[in-house]
């Protein structure tokens, strides 16, 4: 069987994937939104994509995300997957429509200073990985009620990103549990799973995947 070689044809598998994971339990596909991540992409290769149908993007640096956002359509819908900085805060709200990593009070600080709140999601360090940013399970409650009372978020769900297994089934006991945690909390949102292991994500409950290599190829750093 030919290998899909165009951005088009990959995107078409991307969302056909997506599409079998969310029937098989159930669910209907247009309950997932793809990001398709762009971190080190180059404008011409977005906007390749936007041609071919996707519109949900999804950036990790701000100072790289700016141009970008700057130069390409204006209906394209940004989000922002990566660590955000304090001193980045007022930057980002203003160029993203979703912040996935939210968990500390010193970003919340900066939202405060918002006039608009920004839908954002609280990222969750599941695996108590030390070189991983996101508030640990045990301080969720707190960090939740924090949030929850800061006028510059309006806090939809949850983010995570897992442990480098190799294996998608065995991410399958995280996602879970991040499901676990949205339905405590009443999340409408839950952002898990990357191009390995967004089929078990979503069969987990996933609303927003973080799709990249799987889409653009691997790409340094």
């Amino acid at each position: 069987m030919r290998q899909p070689e165009t951005l088009r044809e990959r995107l078409a598998v991307v969302r056909e994937r997506i599409a079998r994971a969310a029937e098989s339990v159930g669910r209907k596909p247009e309950e997932v939104s793809l990001i398709a991540v762009t971190k080190t992409v180059a404008p011409e290769r977005i906007l390749e994509a936007y041609e071919a149908g996707q519109r949900v993007f999804g950036e990790s640096r701000v100072q790289e995300a700016a141009p970008k956002i700057a130069g390409l359509p204006s209906d394209i819908e940004w989000h922002f997957i990566g660590k955000l900085q304090s001193n980045k805060v007022r930057k980002a709200a203003g160029l993203f429509r979703v912040i996935h990593t939210l968990e500390s009070s010193s970003q919340l600080k900066e939202f405060e200073k918002l006039a608009a709140p920004v839908d954002s999601l609280i990222e969750v360090n599941l695996a108590h990985e030390s070189q991983k940013s996101g508030v640990l399970p045990e301080s969720l409650d707190e960090f939740w009620q924090l949030a929850s009372q800061c006028k510059g978020v309006r806090v939809r769900g949850l983010m995570t990103i897992g442990p480098n297994l190799g294996d998608p089934e065995a991410m399958r006991p995280f996602f879970r549990e991040l499901r676990r945690l949205g339905d405590r909390f009443g999340c409408e949102w839950l952002s898990m799973g990357m191009s390995a292991d967004f089929d078990v994500a979503i069969q987990e409950g996933a609303t927003h995947v973080r799709v990249g290599s799987a889409l653009f190829g691997e790409r340094p750093g």
